[in-house]
This record gives structure tokens, C-alpha cells and sequence, in this order.
């Protein structure tokens, strides 16, 4: 049974064809640049090189090799631009790019927008936050009078307390002092008691 024959490929279309033409432009002036490149790292490094070089020759060589190269490629983009040209002219091988319709307000809003943002609505939130604030400083002002009260009662109530402790301490020391002070504290109350002798008054004298 014989092979069914392959189908018949369609044609590429004027517009296929155009762009095809351009990209092989495009790859055409990247290898004419990247020669160009080439060809001045040689021109540098023949500058840097003594005449009687034997690496010269080899340079002057290969610069010959680039030429010939830059001249092959020129020659191909020319004769590319003349296939631009002539597939250009075939009705649809041009297809302009759809415009873009810009379906939200023009760009005009947006810029008066934020001016009316700007001087309107800044200085009244400004305003706004000012008087919260001086709310909030009166309250916070007002608050602490109490406390103020409060702190100061306690501050007297430790000062008091403070005072008490160390009157307490002085009568601790007093008698510690008095109890370690040896043969002198013991002597307070030593011994038998002594009778304490009392003058007789004299009689008055009596009158002839």
C-alpha cells in the first residue's frame, strides 16, 4: 500500500515574511558588532606591541581575517535591507500594533486629584489631629492631681516612718552602749543598800 503523501504546508504569510527579514537584521548587526569589538581589542594590542614582535604577524593576520568578515556581514545587511524594503510593499506584511485605549480617567484626574489632596485635605487633617491632641494634653494634665495628692501623702508617711525607725535605733544603741560599756554599767546597782543618815532640826529657841 502506497505511503500516504505528507501535506502540503501551507505558504508563510506576507507579514511572516517581514518579520522574518527583520530578526535576520537583528542577528546580522550583533555579529557586525561583535566584530567591530573584536577588531579594536586587535588594534590595541598591535599598539602595545613592539614592531620586531613575533606575535605581530599572527595579530595582522587574524585583523585581516576580521576585515574580511566585517565586509561578508556588510554585504549580507545590505542585501537584507533590500529584502525589507521589497516585502514591506506587500499589502498586510506591515501589521501596526493595535492602540492601547485607556478606559479609566485620563492622567489629568489623577494629577488634580492629589493636588486638591494636597491643599485641602492636608491642612484640615492637620487641623483635626491638633485639636485631638490638645484634648488628650488637657486630659493627661488633669489626671495627675490626684496622684500628685496621693504621692505626696505617702512621701510625708514614709518620711514619718523613716524618722520613727531611727529614733528606735539611737534608744537600741543607748543600751547596747550601756550594757557593754564593762565595769561602769556593771556598778549601777552594786552592793548592799546604805541607810541614808537625816539631820535633826534644831530646836527653836525660846523667848524670856
Amino acid at each position: 500500500m502506497a505511503a500516504a503523501a505528507p501535506a502540503a504546508r501551507s505558504a508563510p504569510s506576507a507579514s511572516a515574511i517581514y518579520e522574518g527579514f527583520r530578526a535576520q537584521r537583528r542577528e546580522l548587526s550583533n555579529q557586525l558588532d561583535e566584530l567591530e569589538g573584536t577588531r579594536r581589542e586587535i588594534i590595541s594590542q598591535l599598539e602595545e606591541m613592539p614592531p620586531g614582535a613575533p606575535e605581530r604577524k599572527a595579530l595582522e593576520t587574524r585583523m585581516t581575517d576580521v576585515d574580511s568578515r566585517i565586509a561578508s556581514v556588510d554585504q549580507m545587511l545590505a542585501s537584507n535591507a533590500a529584502d525589507i524594503s521589497k516585502s514591506a510593499a506587500i499589502p498586510g506584511a506591515v501589521v501596526e500594533p493595535p492602540r492601547i485605549i485607556n478606559e479609566g480617567p485620563p492622567e489629568e484626574a489623577y494629577v488634580l486629584g492629589g493636588m486638591f489632596m494636597l491643599i485641602v485635605l492636608l491642612p484640615i487633617s492637620i487641623a483635626f489631629a491638633r485639636r485631638i491632641w490638645r484634648r488628650s494634653a488637657a486630659v493627661v494634665t488633669a489626671f495627675p492631681r490626684e496622684v500628685t495628692d496621693r504621692l505626696f501623702r505617702m512621701e510625708q508617711a514614709m518620711e514619718a516612718t523613716a524618722v520613727e525607725v531611727e529614733r528606735i535605733g539611737e534608744g537600741q544603741r543607748f543600751l547596747t552602749r550601756l550594757f557593754t560599756e564593762g565595769e561602769g554599767a556593771r556598778s549601777i546597782g552594786a552592793g548592799a543598800a546604805q541607810p541614808i543618815e537625816r539631820k535633826a532640826k534644831s530646836s527653836p529657841e525660846r523667848l524670856p
